[in-house]
């Protein structure tokens, strides 16, 4: 197994590395890990390591949070070397989180966890916020050996330390053994049947609220695993590309506050998420806390909020239709009055531009909205909302400076580092807060710690190199996106674009993405739905066929080349409610590719229809 993994590695596609994000025509969710190891172990019993083969393997990518082809191989030999099934081994680039993921599935089956260890803990482990904000329950316990461990009524998980990939000495005491890999990670094992249940639960937790070990880590520990040796660490420079990154952050933001950077756009989100609950259970006790989340939003973000408040008993979601011939503004004004007659504690989460219908509110209006003065039914000043703006689409705009729209409201922007930030070489994102939100910021960091989520040296490193150039990477690609936009509407007058208008661009929103709603035919709601879902898929194969080396069927967006197209139904809609989502095609153009050979392919695909 390790001779052949040693010519996986000198063999591999390079997207195996830099890649974050999936192409959706070689990818099948449901199938996502499955498939990709069921295709390797093939090659595997025929000793196949060609290139051309392991470029072929199915995709197991998605924005490295539910896995990628590094974290799979990885997973798979620690399996073997275990003698386990390869779905029970799972990679996490935090230490705590595994942990986390446990603790979760327990609380919600009522179940009892003991965590056992021998030397430490992750050092940003706090037994007592745990307990008092994520209601998690569990008894710790500090042991000589693995052969200490006490009998349990419930869960054990055993958490070790290691400096290399070895057989670990299960003990029929522990249900879930963690190692934790300093710098690169950690890795569980979920041992015996009865905890095979819980994978599809870690799984997730993974993917909604942190990421699996980076594809860089990855390699690290499978070359360490090849030449049976120590993990060999790279060094990086810490400190100067964090100040870079911060600097940078606070410049193209505007903001004078702290910024925080995170393994991923998910993992900031669930720091931000966490952070607000443990400030409400401080300082409004025994309120409900409500987090407010437009239904069509992409699924991790609905996803994730609704996962918060299954675990937390005070916590509810409520929905702000903010999209199409809804008006955000009017929904935010609606919804706040109801939390303040609820004497509620109200977090708004939006995206501004709005995805995928790219539509941005009435800033003044929906300023007033947030900062109108409300009363509860006792007479009592109601609790002011936090707004939580998902910024990804225009990273440039300035909400939160001094004088900034946002300026006086309690309002926390972030971004996926995955999009523009990066340009889609690594998955780290950020989070900002006006003055107004410097005490909130603390408890962001201090969960964002907690969870063990804050970025990687590498991560960092990239966003030091990409953030200098993100402004013009923004506008660049923005013409390119403006000169695409006009082009279809010319040729194609029926297709209804969602885009900003030319006096939005003028305000600084110059998103490089836009929702394009094809023309249909047929005689019944249903005859027509059905023709253009099918006119999207024959778009969509066209451009990426026509164009393979720039164009891609991928649901990412910022990217540093080429042009993505997907449909947010069947992709970032995922977990959203049927009769929410998206049947559209959603593009985004970079500011490098060849812009008049896309418009000869859609003409192609104008006069085929």
């Amino acid at each position: 197994m390790l001779n052949y993994l040693k010519n996986v590695l000198e063999n591999m596609p390079a997207d195996w590395l830099n890649l974050t994000t999936h192409r959706l025509d070689i990818f099948n969710e449901r199938l996502a890990k499955t498939e990709f190891l069921d295709h390797f172990e093939n090659l595997f019993k025929n000793n196949n390591t060609a290139i051309a083969a392991l470029s072929e393997l199915p995709t197991a990518f998605d924005y490295i949070r539910l896995g990628h082809p590094l974290s799979c191989l990885l997973e798979w030999a620690i399996a073997k070397e275990n003698s386990l099934p390869a779905k029970s081994v799972i990679s996490f680039s935090s230490m705590t989180t595994p942990i986390l993921a446990v603790l979760r599935k327990n609380l919600l089956e009522n179940k009892k966890t003991q965590i056992v260890y021998t030397h430490s803990l992750p050092h940003s482990f706090d037994a007592e916020i745990l307990h008092s904000v994520y209601n998690y329950q569990f008894d710790l316990k500090k042991v000589a050996s693995v052969n200490d461990i006490p009998n349990f009524e419930g869960s054990t998980i055993f958490i070790a330390q290691a400096y290399k990939i070895e057989k670990r000495p299960i003990s029929s005491n522990i249900d879930f053994f963690i190692s934790h890999y300093p710098q690169l990670g950690s890795v569980i094992l979920a041992i015996g049947k009865e905890n095979e249940q819980y994978i599809s639960e870690i799984q997730h937790v993974r993917r909604r609220e942190t990421i699996a070990m980076t594809p860089a880590n990855c390699l690290v520990a499978l070359k360490a695993l090849v030449a049976q040796v120590p993990f060999e660490q790279k060094q990086f420079e810490i400190e100067a590309n964090k100040t870079q990154v911060l600097k940078s952050i606070v410049d193209i933001t505007g903001t004078a506050t702290k910024a925080l950077v995170g393994s991923s756009g998910l993992s900031i989100q669930y720091a931000i998420m966490m952070g607000l609950v443990h400030d409400a259970v401080e300082n409004h006790p025994g309120k409900a806390i409500k987090i407010i989340v437009p239904p069509n939003c992409y699924g991790g973000t609905n996803d994730q909020a609704r996962r918060v408040a299954a675990c937390i008993d005070n916590v509810e979601i409520v929905d702000l239709p903010v999209d199409g011939d809804n008006d955000m503004v009017k929904s935010v004004d609606l919804v706040l009055n109801q939390m303040a007659q609820e004497d509620a504690v109200p977090y708004i989460i939006a995206e501004i531009p709005t995805n995928p219908r790219v539509e941005v509110p009435d800033l003044i209006k929906l300023k007033e909205a947030l900062s109108a003065k409300r009363k509860t039914p006792s007479g009592e000043r109601a609790i002011d909302p936090v707004f939580i703006l998902d910024q990804t689409f225009c990273p440039n705009v300035h909400f939160l400076g001094d004088g900034a729209i946002l300026s006086s409201v309690r309002t926390i922007s972030y971004a996926s580092g995955s999009k523009f930030p990066s340009g889609g070489r690594c998955t780290a994102g950020y989070c900002v807060g006006n003055k107004k939100t410097v005490a909130l910021m603390d408890k962001i960091e201090l969960h964002l710690q907690l969870c063990d989520n804050e970025a990687t040296d590498l991560q960092v490193e990239i966003l030091a190199e990409q953030l200098p150039s993100m402004l013009q990477r923004i506008d660049d690609a923005y013409k390119n996106t403006r000169a695409f936009v006009n082009f279809i509407q010319k040729n194609l007058p029926a297709a209804k674009i969602n885009f900003v208008s030319e006096a939005l661009a003028a305000e600084g929103f110059t998103p490089s993405v836009f929702s394009l709603d094809l023309p249909t035919k047929g005689n019944t709601a249903e005859e027509k739905e059905t023709y253009k879902r099918a006119l999207n898929h024959k778009l969509i194969n066209l451009m990426i066929t026509e164009i393979p080396k720039e164009s891609k069927y991928c649901v990412s967006y910022g990217q540093l080349k080429g042009c993505y197209w997907t449909i947010p139904a069947t992709s970032t809609q995922g977990t959203t409610k049927e009769g929410d989502k998206d049947y559209i095609a959603r593009v985004a153009l970079s500011a490098n590719m060849n812009l008049e050979r896309h418009k000869e392919v859609f003409l192609e695909f104008v006069k085929g229809i």
